[in-house]
Order: C-alpha cells, then sequence, then structure tokens
C-alpha cells in the first residue's frame, strides 16, 4: 500500500466524520442555509488563496522536472476553483473582497503556511493531500445519493474525474517525496481536524 493510501486508511474515522457533518449532509440534501454557503464560499476562497501558496512553496523547493509541471497544474487548479467561487459569490451574492478569516480558517492557513515555509516538500504534501482527497471523497459519496440542485454544481465538481486526477497527483507528489515519519502522519491528521473545524465554523 502507498504511504499516500496508508495514511487516508489511518485517518477514515476524520473521512466519516466530516462526511456525516450536517454541513455536508446539507450540500447533498440542499438542507444547509443560504447563509451558511454564502459564509463558507468567502472563508474558503481566503483559504484556497493560502493553499496556492503553500503549493508555490513547493513548486520553488523543487529540483525535477516533473515536479515543476505537477506543482505548476496543481496550482492551476487551485485558479479555477477560485473562479467557480467567484462565480458562487456573483449568484448568491457573497463578498470576496476583503475577507476576515474565521479562527478556524485562520488555524488551517496559518498551519499550511508555517509548514510549507519550515518543512520540505515531503511534510508540506501530508499537509495538503487531506483537503483534496477529502473533498473527492466527499464529492463521490454525495453523488452516490440523490442530489438536491440548490448545491448540486459543488457537488458535481469535486466528484467529477478532474477533481479526482489534481487529487491522484498530490497524493503521487507525497508518496514519491515524504516517507512514514512521525512529523508526516502528524502533519496529515492535524490536515484532517482542520478539515471538520472548518466545516463545523461554517453551519
Amino acid at each position: 500500500m502507498s504511504l499516500a493510501r496508508k495514511l487516508w486508511a489511518d485517518n477514515a474515522d476524520w473521512a466519516q466524520r466530516i462526511l456525516a457533518h450536517p454541513f455536508v449532509r446539507g450540500l447533498g440534501d440542499g438542507s444547509l442555509p443560504p447563509e451558511s454557503f454564502r459564509r463558507y464560499v468567502a472563508q474558503d476562497a481566503y483559504f484556497l488563496e493560502a493553499f496556492a501558496r503553500a503549493y508555490a512553496y513547493c513548486l520553488a523547493q523543487s529540483t525535477a522536472r516533473p515536479d515543476l509541471h505537477a506543482f505548476a497544474g496543481l496550482i492551476a487548479g487551485v485558479m479555477d476553483e477560485l473562479k467557480l467561487h467567484a462565480g458562487y459569490a456573483e449568484r448568491w451574492n457573497a463578498d470576496l473582497s476583503g475577507v476576515t478569516p474565521s479562527p478556524a480558517t485562520r488555524a488551517y492557513t496559518d498551519f499550511l503556511i508555517e509548514v510549507a515555509r519550515l518543512g520540505g516538500i515531503g511534510v508540506t504534501t501530508a499537509a495538503m493531500t487531506p483537503c483534496m482527497r477529502l473533498y473527492a471523497f466527499l464529492g463521490r459519496e454525495l453523488a452516490r445519493g440523490e442530489v438536491a440542485p440548490l448545491y448540486a454544481e459543488w457537488v458535481r465538481t469535486y466528484a467529477a474525474p478532474e477533481f479526482e486526477a489534481l487529487a491522484a497527483t498530490l497524493e503521487g507528489l507525497l508518496d514519491w517525496h515524504a516517507t512514514d515519519t512521525p512529523a508526516v502522519r502528524n502533519a496529515y491528521r492535524r490536515a484532517m481536524e482542520l478539515e471538520y473545524g472548518f466545516f463545523d465554523a461554517n453551519l
């Protein structure tokens, strides 16, 4: 079993807790209050900018040409997500300018940037992979059932093969650069905990 798969399996408890969270279930069945989604869109846009910067740290540390292409492609994927959020903001009347991060958002972004700044590519990819793999998992799991129209675009986006490919690319980088150490394991699990906190704070 690859390290990425092992880490995901070892953190399946958090994945299931997040899937069962009322925010996530509300995305699937349409019961999530619109105000919660507007708040989430603004906070997630702020988070995604930090996520792109963490990728940029990895890009700057890369020395192999395949890594340069891979991290550049992942940054492009974040930019596509930000365009999606801009579309949400326009339709849902959410203000993405001058977002004040909530404590949960700030905790997550500070964690990512600190790991990216001080750690190597291996630990940084361990801190970033849970977000990508989790969203692909949530999209796929929600898409298995009947999805209410209200947030169907969100579900389709993260259930799409294109997003799965991005998650798999990051997992490949994790497998290539990381080793099974306490630092890597702790970074992965901390990110899963912060993912739960992020959804919970935006309910």
